[in-house]
């Protein structure tokens, strides 16, 4: 996986758990569902670096 891509998927994760974690402690439903969807797009996003490096070796 590159660095940069690799970073970026690790930086949504991260910024999506904190969004969720705030939307639960505040009970702000809509913030909680945009932090999961962060972190689904970061995990999406390193998924597709993976099978990139599979392919490539």
């Amino acid at each position: 996986m590159s660095g940069e891509q690799k970073t970026k998927a690790k930086g949504e994760q991260v910024k999506g758990k904190i969004k969720e974690t705030a939307g639960r402690m505040t009970g702000d439903e809509h913030l909680e569902a945009e932090g999961r969807a962060e972190q689904t797009k970061g995990d999406a996003r390193a998924a597709k670096e993976k099978t990139k490096d599979v392919f490539k070796h």
